[in-house]
Parts: structure tokens; C-alpha cells; sequence
């Protein structure tokens, strides 16, 4: 109920204010859980992210979203689930693994907005061997804040995101081999 709320209310916002423009959407796999894998310039990516997918995805986010209590409820009920950065957070990646069992999947590879896309970390790897799922890769432009200052309905920012599936993924590949490939392909769209 919420996901499909919030996704209607950022997709009015996003017609009213911005040029969007989607390619790639036939790389997303029509049925059966993936990892979807983004860049990550803002607070915006991840409700944009949510709204121009072809499929329903869940997402992990800071923990520190979480400390209110409408917010907790809001998230939860949207499909999103708390992750403790900056440390191995056992939960989430029990919660991650057993989503990935039957539905996608949404992290950002950086872990933070704006961080460097050499610095990723090696969770999109780990999850992608353990969870024997295909990667989705989606390359965001646009939604960094200094894009989107002076946006207004006379004045329309631009989007642009492209999704890419990563298919050079072996099964002898580490976390980091992969990990490196998914930043790869996203850094190439």
C-alpha cells in the first residue's frame, strides 16, 4: 500500500518538475528476484529508483531513518529495511537473503550519496554469490542537489537513468571481482 503511494506521489512530482528519461528498462528480468544496483547522488534516488522500475523492488537503508516511529512505520510498510553501515549487520543480511529468495532487491553499492564509485563496497558481491541471483545495474543522472536547485514547473530539471544488466559475472568470481564489474558497468552507462 505505501510503495505503490509513494511511488504515484514521486512520479506526479517528477512529471511536474523534471524531464525524465528512462532507457533501458527491457535489461530488468520480468519475473523472479535481482539485484538492482545504483549510483547514488541524492535523496531523491531511491523513491526515483522505486517509481521508474518495471518491478516492485525492496530496498536496505541507514538504520538512522528508522528512529522515529512514524518513519519506522512508514518504511517498513514501503519495503525497506534498516542496515547498520559501517559494520557487518548480520540481520540485514539475513533479511536481504531471504527477500532475495522471491523478490528484488535495491542497494547502492557506494553506501553513502556522493561516495566515490572506486570505493564500493563488496555487500552487492556478497549477496549477488550468496543469493545466486543476476545483477541490474542503473546509472542515475541528475539528481545531485546542484541539479536540482532553481527546478521549478517553468524551469524542469533532468533525469536520467539507464538500466544495464551486468552479465560477465562468473561463479569463481569474489565478492570483490564482482563487485568491481557491477561498478564497472554502472561507471560505462
Amino acid at each position: 500500500m505505501f510503495y505503490r503511494a509513494s511511488t504515484a506521489l514521486v512520479y506526479c512530482y517528477l512529471k511536474a518538475f523534471f524531464n525524465l528519461k528512462i532507457e533501458g528498462k527491457e535489461s530488468v528480468p520480468k519475473k523472479g528476484p535481482f539485484i538492482l544496483a545504483a549510483n547514488h547522488l541524492s535523496n531523491l534516488d531511491p523513491p526515483l529508483l522505486a517509481t521508474v522500475s518495471p518491478r516492485k523492488v525492496g530496498f536496505l537503508a541507514k538504520e538512522e531513518l528508522f528512529k522515529s516511529k512514524i518513519a519506522a512505520f512508514y518504511f517498513k510498510g514501503a519495503g525497506v529495511m534498516p542496515l547498520k553501515r559501517g559494520q557487518s549487520d548480520i540481520r540485514a543480511v539475513r533479511l536481504a537473503l531471504k527477500l532475495l529468495k522471491s523478490r528484488p532487491l535495491t542497494i547502492f553499492p557506494q553506501g553513502t550519496r556522493g561516495g566515490s564509485m572506486e570505493a564500493a563496497n563488496s555487500g552487492v558481491g556478497f549477496l549477488c554469490k550468496k543469493a545466486k541471483v543476476p545483477v541490474v545495474v542503473a546509472r542515475i543522472y541528475g539528481t545531485e542537489e546542484e541539479s536540482c536547485k532553481g527546478v521549478n514547473l517553468f524551469n524542469k530539471g533532468k533525469i536520467r537513468v539507464i538500466f544495464a544488466r551486468v552479465e560477465n559475472i562468473e561463479e569463481g568470481d569474489s565478492y570483490e571481482d564482482i563487485t568491481q564489474k557491477v561498478m564497472s558497468k554502472i561507471k560505462s552507462l
